[in-house]
């Protein structure tokens, strides 16, 4: 089951461009690992897929799909740098454990034309690219000569019928093909299955004081972000990044890529040892016809739109305005 807006909830919702005022003025993050946990409360409905909007309709529509992660408590630094000037959509995946990518392609999709979302640009992070090339996929119509040229989606999760969603353009934020290390996920995989949960917590704490020392003055919406991310990761959601691992290792999206004519631009971390960029960056040279630009940010790592926020931000904005040619309608 898909879930209305998250900020549209209530009865008196609030303006989709508010995010979620914390119930409690979070702990500082030199605080013990355990006395940040209850700092938020627990997502309320963490087996659906939720959606929040930022910004009026006649803006750029900027549609975010998470990494590894899943949700948005790490982005909130770079839609605060993109200063409204574009509306800006942001997703939370459900925890599930045995939907497809095609299943995730189909449900976003749904939900975003259950908004009024026709159209916008997909930013992709990370595993976030191995949901957008089979939702760019799901926008080809089907009597095109790049449609012809692939093999159909699961059988259940057949296209929509007009009106569909319409990709304007595909950036991909540490995202990928096929995964440049052919191990990668899988290693990743078996070290999150055997290290013990709670050290692999006080790894997630260090890298948000990380986090906080990077921002240099975090406002309290910011510091409210890195406790829910603290806040999220639970068993749960440990066995949910299992299951996304799984789905890397599983899947190549490369015949997709193939045939993406609409913009493909890939923003980066100079240092990104999770998804080398080098490799990623020859392919879609070499074979991605849509591809137009790469940038490659100095001093900022995988985890490009939380490390290098006002730079990914502008970057972004200036690919929005470039001429292109005709995206697919």
């Amino acid at each position: 089951m898909i879930s209305p807006q998250k900020t549209q909830t209530g009865a008196q919702a609030k303006p989709p461009s508010a995010d979620p005022a914390p119930t409690s003025n979070p702990p500082p993050l030199c605080a013990p690992l355990r006395s940040l946990r209850p700092s938020v409360p627990p997502d309320p409905s963490p087996e659906t897929l939720q959606l929040r909007i930022h910004g009026p309709a006649h803006l750029p529509t900027l549609i975010y799909l998470p990494g590894l992660h899943g949700d948005w408590t790490l982005v909130h630094a770079f839609r605060l740098a993109l200063a409204d000037r574009v509306r800006f959509v942001e997703l939370t995946y459900p925890r599930t454990l045995t939907w497809t990518l095609d299943q995730y392609a189909a449900a976003i999709e749904q939900l975003l034309l259950t908004h009024g979302i026709t159209h916008g640009w997909i930013l992709a992070e990370s595993f976030g690219s191995q949901i957008a090339w089979p939702l760019l996929h799901r926008s080809i119509p089907m009597q095109s000569p790049a449609a012809s040229t692939l093999q159909p989606l699961n059988p259940s999760t057949p296209p929509l019928p007009h009106p569909r969603f319409r990709p304007d353009g595909l950036i991909l934020a540490g995202g990928f093909i096929k995964h440049p290390i052919p191990c990668g996920p899988r290693l990743a995989e078996l070290l999150i299955r055997l290290l013990p949960w709670q050290f692999l917590l006080f790894l997630l704490h260090l890298y948000a004081r990380y986090s906080r020392l990077r921002l240099r003055q975090p406002s309290p919406e910011a510091l409210a972000r890195l406790h829910e991310f603290l806040a999220r990761r639970t068993e749960p959601d440990r066995l949910a990044i299992l299951h996304r691992l799984r789905l890397i290792t599983a899947n190549d999206p490369r015949p997709l890529a193939r045939a993406a004519t609409l913009p493909v631009y890939q923003l980066t971390g100079w240092f990104d040892p999770i998804v080398p960029w080098p490799p990623v960056r020859t392919w879609l040279r070499r074979h991605c016809p849509g591809h137009r630009d790469t940038r490659v940010i100095p001093y900022a790592d995988h985890t490009i739109l939380c490390s290098a926020p006002l730079t990914a931000a502008e970057q972004v904005l200036a690919w929005l305005a470039a001429p292109a040619p005709n995206a697919l309608r």
